[in-house]
């Protein structure tokens, strides 16, 4: 018999159904399931959702939560933070990102789409959680001309192993920004990008400065440039997208951009808060959600994430109705896996088995009205309490296995970094 989990009394969409997992898929979804598994879990009084998939991460920057408090982007990355990630080696990037996906599961996120250093380190320690990622070989050369080898070489090298990693990890390239990566490698990446059928992962116009500085060294805003070098594509998820025009949300759309935004960095670093939701929905760009890392956000908790989201849209707009309970949860569910382009994100049959149970048996849920509004207005992640990734169950009764030697290992090691 192939793995199967039943999942038995469990709410979806307000009704009571089980679900059958079985091969790392949704089997079935029925009002009743009688079915030999490997394991039953009793859902009564609890929800099942998608997990929740983070679409903008540092996930090893959980060892630097706290060390860059009260500064501005290019003070926090010239000054604090790139000094700091010179001192990263494969040890602290396997047990920062084993930290991230600890809190990751903790907060219902089942897959993450990160760029940061040291991948191979990353990969094991994301396959030992037993999470989704996608990671990415990172580009940031300043310039740099001298560098530009190596880090082809690099890049061709991690490619290569990647072909050996599991099937929940899935290699992309990671081009920084534009104010950071060369013209010439900016055109390399996007290259080496669709010669291979990779995803790209970039950050855009995250501060007005960086709009500014565009303008003064190109005679175009940051969208205008990439576009000018054609590595705009549907392959391409844009971080941030905070300052964009009419005209770059016309590009975005017309090249099929994904954008993730991340309200909580945005919001601390001070970059800005009028993200333009319903301007790129109503343009057909799908977007979707993210925390940034913590060293920005200090947290990797979608629920949150969600919840500033939904008030900043109705606030700035002046708007109760700007972002609809449904629509918010698709931005980091399904909106999310078609970006990624995987059958994930959603509670159908044939889809992934990434889910989340929500214990509703709380005051936050008390009177359960509205489960959705309860859930992201009311409640915190303490709410979760199973986490299950490709059938795999990784959290239950919220117990990780390892937890305390995460813990224990990052809090003996960080210190190397400061």
């Amino acid at each position: 018999m192939e793995k199967r989990v039943l999942i038995k009394n469990v709410y979806h969409r307000g009704d009571k159904c089980d679900l059958l997992l079985e091969s790392g898929k949704i089997k079935m979804i029925s009002r009743i399931i009688e079915a030999e598994a490997n394991k039953t879990i009793d859902g009564e009084g609890k929800h099942i959702l998608p997990g929740f998939i983070n679409m903008h991460t540092h996930a090893a920057m959980t060892l630097m939560r706290g060390i860059g408090e009260d500064m501005p982007l290019m003070d926090w990355l010239y000054k604090k933070i790139w000094p700091t990630e010179r001192k990263l080696t494969d040890e602290l990037v396997y047990w920062g990102t084993k930290l991230a996906c600890l809190e990751m599961l903790k907060t219902g996120t089942t897959c993450f789409n990160d760029q940061y250093w040291n991948i191979g380190a990353a990969v094991k320690a994301a396959s030992e959680m037993g999470v989704r990622s996608v990671q990415p070989y990172v580009i940031l050369d300043l310039g740099d001309r001298e560098r530009w080898s190596k880090i082809k070489e690099e890049c061709h090298k991690a490619w290569e192993e990647s072909q050996n990693w599991g099937p929940l990890n899935r290699f992309a390239i990671g081009m920084h920004a534009p104010y950071s990566v060369s013209e010439e490698m900016l055109v390399w990446g996007s290259n080496f990008a669709r010669d291979r059928g990779l995803l790209v992962h970039i950050h855009i116009s995250e501060t007005e400065g960086e709009n500014e500085e565009s303008i003064k060294k190109h005679g175009m805003r940051p969208t205008e440039y990439l576009e000018s070098l054609g590595v705009l594509g549907p392959e391409v998820i844009a971080a941030h997208c905070l300052w964009i025009s009419d005209n770059d949300i016309e590009i975005l759309a017309r090249h099929n951009v994904k954008v993730v935004h991340n309200i909580n960095s945005n919001l601390k670093i001070a970059s800005g808060y009028k993200f333009r939701y319903n301007e790129l929905r109503d343009a057909g760009v799908t977007v979707t959600l993210g925390t940034d890392g913590c060293a920005s956000s200090n947290n990797l908790d979608m629920l949150e994430t969600m919840k500033t989201t939904a008030l900043l849209q109705k606030g700035w707009r002046r708007d109760p109705g700007a972002m609809p309970l449904d629509e918010l949860m698709q931005l980091t569910t399904k909106n999310a896996g078609i970006s990624l382009g995987i059958h994930t994100g959603i509670v159908e049959e044939g889809a992934l088995a990434d889910l989340i149970l929500v214990d509703a048996s709380s005051y936050a849920f008390t009177p359960n009205i509205n489960f959705l509004a309860n859930l992201v207005y009311s409640a915190n992640s303490s709410c979760i309490d199973t986490v299950i990734c490709n059938g795999e169950i990784l959290m239950e009764g919220r117990r990780v296995a390892g937890e305390e030697e995460i813990i224990s290992n990052v809090n003996k090691l960080y210190n190397k970094l400061l």
